[in-house]
């Protein structure tokens, strides 16, 4: 197979923390029904995820969420990567975030059979190497919920 060309990556992304964000972000679909994070700012020490909710989650919701994301990356799940057309991943993964200039071969990362996402971004090769996710901080306005989270080892 011929190596695709794919847009260029214009940052470094902490690979564990980059791969906790996918894991974060396919919890609170499958827990608030919401869209994968809005906008979202992935460090090393420090990270934030905004989420579009109609209500704040409840105290027990957020200690959910945190226990759920490292139940998956406790689960030694691999982080691998696939290659397809556009149409084809239309199927698997939400394209709604796409640049308009997006190549028509996607890079579709998958978190075993827990989250697929198209990403050009570092990952690990498996859940077992990202650490504890920690939620440090939390707030809700105007229908935003914005979780800083980080990392423990």
């Amino acid at each position: 197979m011929e190596e695709p060309i794919l847009n260029e990556h214009n940052k470094q992304e902490y690979p564990p923390m980059h791969t906790a964000e996918h894991v974060l972000n396919q919890t609170m679909v499958r827990m608030f029904g919401c869209p994968r994070s809005r906008n979202a700012h992935i460090e090393r020490k420090k990270s934030k995820c905004d989420y579009l909710l109609d209500v704040e989650p409840t105290a027990e919701q957020v200690a959910e969420v945190e226990r759920r994301v490292n139940e998956v990356l406790a689960a030694g799940m691999p982080v691998t990567v696939e290659f397809m057309p556009r149409d084809e991943a239309a199927g698997i993964v939400d394209l709604s975030k796409l640049p308009a200039d997006a190549s028509e071969t996607l890079r579709i990362v998958r978190v075993g059979d827990y989250d697929a996402c198209a990403c050009i971004g570092a990952h690990v090769e498996n859940t077992s190497e990202v650490g504890r996710f920690k939620i440090a901080s939390h707030s809700y306005e105007n229908g935003v919920w914005r979780v800083r989270f980080k990392l423990e080892e």
